[in-house]
């Protein structure tokens, strides 16, 4: 007689372990169980062993929320939070809008997930749309997430640009096809872009014609679209290159889990921040093409970003070390790299990060330089940057627009006389005065001073948070999303944000601990008065600052903005120890000392010349390209005039 199915949820689990445990594992009868006169089957090789309890079979593990889902990934904590400390979500590196994973591009009949495109028997597949994403990566008419262009961006036709090399294209007057792909028209009217800047007007054409190029333009004028509209619409037209021999036994390969990835084009950059920034921006202007964008830096957890690559690195936005570590690793090969962009390029090489830039550029697999397109692009770049900066080019274009290193003109520059001691009391009053409805940006030198005033902020009942390089990955990339939010609208930060983050509606940049060095004041208060927008921004100054007085006046003058008279003063106190632009990098005679606008082929400009200094110049001097010694840490400049700030983190 059968015996009948517990079927009890409460007693079956519990019955079964039962009879199990009652089973004899040597042959002889059970203690009771449903036929008691039979001995229960032992295989061959348990015979013989020792009694032992069945092991309890664990329920399956369900996934983490986040990681590479795009559809489950946390968006954040809703509301709240001002204060700097207890942030969850983020990204980790993780993709937001990669694909599900197991196709290709390049080939098969594999289902294309909406809002990705692919590239099959040489022809560009555009994707379906998908309208979450768009939402995602475009906005809504005027939500303020996305800026484009300002009020004032009709001005900057008028900015003079200067183009030197031999045989210069003509520059493009708006976005049209050609020399632009269809594909790329179609997602930069979904930005709201409808006028190209000046950097961009000029790039386009140049990289069209296959011409390398080193970019100087002021902070805010769209040096990220500046390489990545005529990159991805070459990459658009033109179709991945075909992967190595050794790689052709799997079609597949590229996207494959656990195989070595062929990127087409390489954006390297100097932090973390800025590399996430250019992936988000690419993620905007690949939507529904072939082309799968990526990111990896230092500081997140590698098995993540080794995920988003494996489901796609068309085009990988990388940090040097990270990019690094994942070629030791076999993780990416640089064999088919058709367009290498450095941005902030002068500020990688200034920070020590030229071995790691050496060994992707010259002793890796990555096509020598005649066999690909280099781009080069800063808001300054020194004569002793351009020099060892032409080895990564060939027959390059120099183009230089408005007055590089200087400031924007759209910008409205305070500078307050305060002591140390006052300058909390100062910070209240600007930020009582300050209207509703924009963020607003301050700048520390130190972790230290960033979380104290973060805190007092918050004690103060100001919604602040905080970002500096002590906090994890995740922190401040919630930072970043509670400021961009308006959450929490007062970002106080190291210098970490100062180069290269475009946030939209930044109204307001006050510098609460002024920089040594003239250029990190430029390119902080750029943060503000972006894209033609305007903004203002609040410099305190007190004595302990006069080491860059003179070359604030002559900043203040160049912008056309007004000069108090106590700062000339101190200017001109301070002129008997002064011994040219304390830059950290060193003037020499003659030129612009503040970032080299000029081409050095041609002879002029830039300041005079002197052999690299390992231990910084001073106010007459070499260039310095002490710091981290390839690490993410150090100073700038080493012993630089003024000390150079030391604190990149």
């Amino acid at each position: 007689m059968t015996a009948p199915i517990n079927n009890d949820p409460q007693n079956g689990a519990a019955g079964l372990e039962r009879k199990l445990g009652n089973m004899s594992i040597n042959g002889g009868a059970p203690a009771s169980g449903l036929n008691p006169s039979r001995p229960a089957y032992v295989p061959p090789h348990m015979r013989g062993s020792a009694p032992s309890r069945a092991p309890s079979l664990a329920p399956p593990v369900s996934p983490a929320p986040g990681g590479n889902d795009f559809h489950s990934a946390p968006r954040g904590p809703p509301g709240g939070g001002f204060s700097r400390g207890g942030f969850g979500g983020g990204r980790g590196g993780a993709s937001m809008g990669a694909p599900r994973g197991g196709f290709s591009s390049g080939g098969g009949s594999e289902r294309i997930p909406d809002g990705f495109g692919a590239w099959r028997d040489g022809k560009h597949i555009l994707g379906n749309r998908h309208a979450r994403m768009e939402k995602e990566l475009y906005g809504e008419e005027g939500d303020g997430a996305h800026q484009s262009t300002g009020l004032n961006f009709d001005r900057y036709a008028d900015i003079p640009v200067e183009a030197t090399g031999q045989g210069v294209p003509d520059p493009v007057t708006e976005f049209t096809n050609p020399p632009l792909d269809p594909v790329l028209l179609e997602n930069i009217k979904s930005a709201r872009y409808t006028t190209p800047t000046p950097v961009q007007k000029y790039s386009i054409p140049i990289v069209a014609n296959m011409r390398d190029l080193m970019a100087c333009a002021q902070t805010g004028s769209g040096k990220t679209g500046g390489f990545l509209f005529p990159v991805l619409s070459e990459m658009f037209t033109n179709g991945p290159a075909p992967k190595p021999v050794e790689d052709h036994g799997n079609s597949f390969s590229s996207y494959s889990r656990g195989r070595k990835q062929y990127p087409t084009a390489l954006i390297l950059a100097p932090t973390r921040e800025l590399v996430s920034q250019i992936y988000e921006e690419s993620r905007r202007f690949t939507y529904r093409s072939w082309v799968r964008a990526a990111v990896v830096y230092g500081g997140a957890e590698i098995g993540n970003q080794l995920r988003q690559i494996e489901r796609g690195c068309d085009l990988l936005a990388a940090t040097p070390g990270r990019l690094v570590d994942l070629m030791d690793r076999g993780k990416i090969s640089l064999a088919n790299i058709k367009y290498l962009v450095l941005d902030e390029a002068d500020r990688m090489l200034d920070m020590g990060f030229e071995p790691q830039i050496r060994t992707i550029i010259e002793q890796s697999d990555m096509p020598g330089v005649h066999d690909r397109q280099t781009l080069m692009f800063s808001a300054t770049f020194p004569r002793e940057i351009q020099v060892l900066a032409k080895s990564f080019l060939k027959e390059y274009v120099f183009l230089s627009v408005g007055r590089v290193g200087s400031t924007s003109e759209n910008i409205k520059q305070n500078v307050e006389y305060v002591d140390d001691q006052d300058k909390r009391s100062l910070l209240l009053d600007v930020l009582n005065a300050e209207p509703a409805g924009g963020l607003v940006l301050v700048f520390v030198e130190t972790k230290r001073m960033a979380d104290m005033l973060c805190d007092f902020l918050c004690d103060q009942r100001f919604p602040a948070t905080s970002i500096h390089g002590d906090r994890t990955q995740r922190e401040r990339e919630h930072a970043l999303s509670m400021f961009k939010s308006g959450r929490a609208p007062i970002l106080v930060a190291t210098a970490v944000a100062a180069r290269g983050l475009d946030i939209p509606n930044v109204m307001h940049v006050i510098l609460y601990d002024l920089p040594n060095d003239i250029s990190e004041y430029t390119h902080r208060i750029g943060r503000t008065g972006r894209a033609g927008n305007t903004g203002t921004s609040t410099a305190f100054f007190n004595r302990g600052n006069s080491n860059i007085g003179r070359d604030l006046v002559d900043l203040l003058k160049e912008a056309n903005q007004e000069v108090p008279t106590w700062l000339v003063d101190v200017s001109v106190e301070n002129r008997g120890g002064y011994g040219g632009r304390s830059t950290g990098r060193g003037r020499g005679g003659g030129g612009r000392g503040y970032g080299g606008g000029r081409d050095v082929r041609s002879g002029g400009g830039g300041g005079g010349f002197a052999a690299p200094s390992r231990n910084g110049g001073g106010g007459g001097g070499g260039a310095s390209f002490g710091g981290g010694g390839g690490g993410y840490g150090g100073g700038y400049g080493g012993g630089a005039a003024g000390g150079g700030s030391s604190n990149w983190w």
